[in-house]
C-alpha cells in the first residue's frame, strides 16, 4: 500500500500543481487587497468574496489532486454522462437563473444554497468549460481519421454550438467567446485544414451585419463602440460605458514600473475606485500596487502555466489526452488575453475573469476541475510513447 502510495505521488506534477496553487493564492491577496474597504467597512478580516474565493480554490485544489488519480481515459470514456450533466445545468439557467440588478437579461448564475441573507451561486457555463473538454476530446478521438469530412466538420461544429448558443442565450457572452476559441483551437490541434478555417473567417465577416443586430445586445454593441468608434455614442452613454475601463486603465498608469504598494493603490483603496476590480478588473490592482514589474511577472506565470499543459498534451501517449491539454491551455489562454484586453482598454469589457486570480467560487472551483484533467493526462503518459499529434507540415514548438 505505502509503495503504491509512493508510486502515485511520484507520478504527480507538481511543477503544474504547485504553481497554479500558489498562482490561485496571489490571486487571493489582490482580491483581499480590492475588497479591503468593504471588509474594513463590515468590520472584518477578510470580504466575504475573498473569503468565497478561497473557499472554492480550497475545494478545486484537493478535487484536482483527486481527479489526476483517475485514467482520464476513464473519464472520456464517461462523455455522455459527463454532457448530460452539464447541458442540464446550463438548461436549469432558463428556469431558475438569477441575474445581477443591472444586467437583468444576464441569467448565467443559479442559486444552489439559500439561507436568510445568505445566497451562494453557481455558474454552470465555468463548470461546460471542463465537461466540454472531456466531451469534445471524445467527439474528435472518434472522428479522428476522417476530420476533415464536411459530415464531420458540421457534427463537430454543432456539438461546439449547442453549449455555445445555450451561454449566448443567457447573456454570458464572455463564457461563449471562450467557448469559441477553445472550439477553434481544439480543431486546429486535431488537424483540421486550414482552408475550413478560411472558410469559417468568410462565413462570420458575411454574417456580421446579422450578427451585430440580432445576436448582440444594445448593452454589448455599446461596450463594443466605446472601444472602437466612439463617435456613434453619445457623451452620456459613451461615459457610461467607458468608466470602468477608463478607471482601470487609470489605476494600471499610476503604478509605474514599481507600484504603489500593497494596498496602498489610491483607486484601488478609494471607496469610489475600479467597479468590480474584485473580479473582471483585478489586473488593475496588480498593476497598480504592484506597478509593471508585478504584472509582467504575473503574466509570466500564467503563460507557464500554459506551456506546461501544452508540454503535457505534446506527451500524452493518446490523442484525446493531447486534445485535451491543448484545450485546457486555449482555454485559460483566451481568458487571459481577454481580461488583460479589457483592463488595458483594447478590448471591450464583456465580463470575463483572469483565471486563478479573479474573485468568483465557480471559476476558481471549476478551473481546478480542467488542471486535474491535465494532470491525470500527465499522470498516465509516464513511460508511455507519446501519441505525437501535430498540425500536418506546420512546425510548432511542441513538434
Amino acid at each position: 500500500m505505502i509503495n503504491k502510495l509512493k508510486t502515485a505521488i511520484r507520478g504527480t506534477d507538481f511543477i503544474l500543481y504547485v504553481t497554479c496553487i500558489l498562482t490561485s493564492a496571489f490571486g487571493c491577496l489582490m482580491v483581499s487587497s480590492a475588497t479591503r474597504n468593504d471588509a474594513i467597512k463590515n468590520g472584518l478580516l477578510l470580504d466575504r468574496e475573498c473569503l468565497v474565493m478561497i473557499a472554492a480554490a480550497g475545494i478545486g485544489i484537493a478535487l484536482c489532486l483527486l481527479i489526476s488519480f483517475f485514467d482520464y481515459n476513464s473519464i472520456v470514456r464517461m462523455w455522455i454522462f459527463v454532457a448530460g450533466v452539464c447541458l442540464a445545468l446550463l438548461g436549469a439557467l432558463f428556469i431558475w437563473g438569477e441575474a445581477p440588478a443591472d444586467r437583468p437579461e444576464a441569467k448565467c448564475w443559479l442559486p444552489i444554497i439559500e439561507t436568510g441573507s445568505l445566497t451562494v451561486y453557481f455558474q454552470p457555463s465555468e463548470l461546460a468549460k471542463a465537461g466540454f473538454l472531456v466531451t469534445f476530446a471524445a467527439h474528435l478521438n472518434h472522428v479522428r481519421q476522417d476530420i476533415n469530412s464536411l459530415k464531420n466538420i458540421l457534427l463537430l461544429t454543432l456539438h461546439a454550438f449547442v453549449p455555445i448558443g445555450i451561454i449566448i442565450l443567457t447573456d454570458d457572452l464572455g463564457s461563449a467567446i471562450v467557448f469559441a476559441f477553445m472550439f477553434i483551437g481544439m480543431m486546429f490541434m486535431a488537424g483540421l485544414q486550414l482552408r475550413y478555417f478560411a472558410v469559417a473567417v468568410g462565413a462570420v465577416i458575411a454574417a456580421a451585419p446579422l450578427l451585430w443586430t440580432k445576436f448582440l445586445s444594445s448593452f454589448h454593441r455599446q461596450r463594443i463602440l466605446a472601444i472602437y468608434y466612439p463617435s456613434a455614442l453619445s457623451e452620456s452613454v459613451y461615459e457610461a460605458r467607458i468608466y470602468q475601463q477608463q478607471r482601470a486603465v487609470n489605476a494600471i498608469g499610476s503604478g509605474g514600473f514599481f507600484g504603489d504598494g500593497l494596498f496602498k493603490g489610491t483607486y484601488t483603496q478609494s471607496p469610489s475606485g475600479i467597479p468590480v476590480n474584485e473580479s473582471d478588473m483585478v489586473f488593475s490592482v496588480v498593476g497598480e500596487e504592484l506597478g509593471f514589474i508585478g504584472a509582467f511577472l504575473l503574466l509570466a506565470v500564467l503563460t507557464f502555466i500554459c506551456l506546461r499543459i501544452m508540454l503535457t498534451g505534446k506527451k500524452s501517449a493518446t490523442f484525446s489526452g493531447s486534445i485535451i491539454c491543448y484545450g485546457a491551455a486555449f482555454m485559460i489562454a483566451s481568458q487571459v488575453v481577454m481580461n488583460v484586453g479589457m483592463c488595458l482598454k483594447l478590448l471591450p469589457c464583456i465580463g470575463i475573469t483572469l483565471p486563478f486570480i479573479s474573485a468568483g467560487g465557480s471559476s476558481n472551483l471549476c478551473i481546478y476541475l480542467a488542471i486535474g484533467l491535465v494532470m491525470s493526462v500527465s499522470r498516465f503518459s509516464k513511460n508511455a510513447s507519446p501519441a505525437g499529434i501535430g498540425y500536418g507540415s506546420i512546425a510548432t514548438p511542441f513538434d
